[in-house]
């Protein structure tokens, strides 16, 4: 037989052949619409007739031998064993082959050829199809042709391959079909199906499909591991997602699973980092309820969430508790969080006695622990324990990092010794370490505080040559300082570069152009500048819409105004606030550079 008879199988013809005249019969396309095509009556059935016939009388020696000689000339040299060989010669192979292009090659399929796949197709001939499409949309296509068309019932084998196929290729959305006709055909997803599809739905970041497809099930007809269960609920918490972490345990994880220590301590870790530390405790108290303890982690996380809502006392009770505690005891997370805590409320002395207790103990300090002491020590402006604690921190064999000098440098600077932070930016620069957004940040900020616009813009100029990812707050005091010098031209220069960087505007940096503009007397500038902001979603606040009607009224601009006014109170999108309470444009906002 030639080649060309496996590309070329003929489905329908439209003139006459062989002097036999040909009659118009209903054909049904892939997709299983049906349409008018002409057909031979008896051609088609006998070419796949042909075709399931024919290899019987092919020798299997020659079939290897062919196959051998493939395998070579594509790299390989694994002959196929007998049991491969009797397949390839076998009816079902060829049949399998002739389906398989009729699928590829042809747009419809006759009546007649859609009556001779009802008669030959099984579960298992279609699965073996399917394996031979490699192709999961195809695989998919011809699931629901054969379903719908062809009235067949498909194995669980076949469903189990068509989802793996559509999972790998991230077609998430199209295994609900698969589940669906699974249930028609009686079929029910067993545990190891579930936590396939679930586990390919974490690892794509498509939680919601997941949880779709587990609420669907009724208690006792699926199972799944708490393993999985647990990475889950891990993952909606990574994504910010903790209310929906609590909604799936309490709706559905204690229906098919048993929770375990690690998944309260997933959903105290969620709700403590969105602030919810007293739902934290709940869960907490519930524990024993399932027939789990707390463990460390527990009490880690709740500690650092207590001292996070600035609770610091609750905390530091709850290391207390730990400490008598006869199953473990506080660890350098546990004590690093109670002196984080204290730092960030400028109480160093407590910071430090906790910092000595640990130490007492033989808990080793950690180099978070030093950095958030460093960082505590120079927002209170006491350096000279800030380059203690840096000494100390050698001695332990941690060697400062980025965060470390950004902390000295915010410390010095703060106290008005911009020079000797610059000077530390020079040596870290020398030890190899690249500064981060905050390090520019703080640099930036002090700068525009003594009016050294040229240094600071010379900074930003730098963020041109590294990987940086800037942020608006790194742009927004340059631009401040040289709209107020009267430089509005050079303001909108950087924030070019600023977007040429990927750095969106923000509602600071508009309010800064905006009224810089006006100040110069630019009020057609002003209000164009406003109109971006609205265009690309930015929503102005009280005292960017105040500042432009009041600067407008004074320009002579009335009717502008009015617009100004009106379009702003009419605009839902904007999601204005309550227009009483002013946000000052420049602030002394405290930068995070320690954890």
């Amino acid at each position: 037989m030639k080649n060309k008879e496996l590309n070329d199988i003929p489905i329908s013809k439209s003139k006459e052949s062989n002097g036999y005249p040909q009659r118009r019969s209903n054909s049904i396309d892939f997709c299983g619409h049906k349409s008018e095509a002409a057909a031979n009556g008896v051609g088609l059935p006998m070419t796949l007739l042909f075709f399931t016939v024919r290899p019987s009388r092919v020798r299997a020696s020659t079939i290897a031998a062919i196959a051998h000689f493939h395998g070579l000339a594509n790299g390989g040299s694994r002959p196929f064993d007998e049991k491969e060989v009797n397949y390839r010669c076998s009816n079902e192979f060829w049949f399998v082959k002739v389906v398989c292009a009729l699928l590829l090659r042809s747009s419809y399929l006759s009546d007649t050829c859609a009556r001779y796949l009802c008669e030959k197709l099984s579960p298992l001939n279609s699965l073996e199809v399917i394996k031979r499409l490699d192709n999961p949309k195809l695989g998919l296509k011809f699931l629901e042709f054969s379903r719908v068309n062809l009235s067949l019932n498909h194995s669980f084998k076949t469903y189990n391959l068509v989802m793996r196929s559509l999972c790998e290729m991230g077609l998430h959305d199209s295994v609900q079909v698969v589940f669906d006709y699974m249930r028609s055909d009686g079929h029910l997803p067993n545990s190891p199906m579930i936590e396939f599809f679930v586990s390919s739905c974490i690892r794509a970041g498509k939680c919601d499909a997941a949880k779709g497809l587990l609420s669907q099930f009724r208690p006792g007809e699926v199972t799944m591991s708490t393993f999985m269960y647990n990475s889950l609920l891990n993952a909606l918490v990574k994504q910010n997602n903790a209310d929906e972490a609590v909604y799936m345990f309490k709706e559905y994880f204690r229906l098919y699973s048993q929770p375990d220590t690690w998944t309260f301590n997933i959903l105290i870790r969620g709700l403590c980092r969105i602030g919810e530390v007293k739902k934290a405790f709940e869960f907490f108290y519930d524990m024993g309820s399932f027939g789990c303890s707390p463990d460390i982690v527990t009490y880690n996380t709740l500690i650092s969430g207590l001292c996070r809502v600035n609770e610091v006392a609750r905390g530091h009770e709850l290391l207390k508790e730990v400490k008598f505690k006869s199953e473990f005891s506080p660890d350098v997370v546990t004590y690093t969080s109670v002196i984080s805590g204290y730092c960030k409320l400028g109480k160093m002395d407590k910071a430090t006695s906790i910092y000595n207790e640990m130490n007492s103990c033989g808990i080793k300090p950690s180099a978070v622990t030093f950095n958030v002491l460093i960082d505590g020590f120079g927002k209170v402006g006491n350096m000279v324990s800030a380059e203690y604690m840096r000494e100390r921190m050698l001695s332990f064999g941690y060697l400062p990092d980025v965060v470390t000098f950004s902390s000295l440098i915010d410390g010095y600077c703060r106290n008005g010794r911009l020079n000797q932070g610059l000077k530390l930016c020079d040596e870290m620069k020398g030890k190899n370490l690249s500064p981060n957004v905050y390090t520019f940040a703080i640099l930036i900020n002090a700068l525009c505080k003594e009016n050294r616009l040229n240094d600071a813009r010379r900074f930003l100029k730098q963020l041109k040559w590294n990987d940086l990812v800037p942020k608006p707050f790194m742009y927004n005091p340059v631009i401040d300082g040289f709209c107020k010098a009267g430089n509005v031209d050079e303001a909108n220069v950087i924030v070019a570069e600023m977007e040429e960087k990927r750095c969106k505007p923000d509602k600071v940096t508009f309010t800064i152009l905006i009224i810089g503009h006006c100040m110069k007397g630019r009020m057609v500038e002003a209000i164009s500048i406003f109109n971006k902001m609205l265009r690309i979603g930015c929503a102005p606040d009280d005292i960017t819409v105040n500042s432009l009607i009041s600067c407008l009224l004074k320009g002579g601009m009335p009717n502008e105004a009015f617009r100004i006014m009106q379009r702003a109170s009419e605009d839902k999108n904007l999601q204005l606030p309550s227009w009483k309470k002013a946000v000052p444009l420049r602030t002394n906002t405290d930068i995070p550079v320690a954890a």
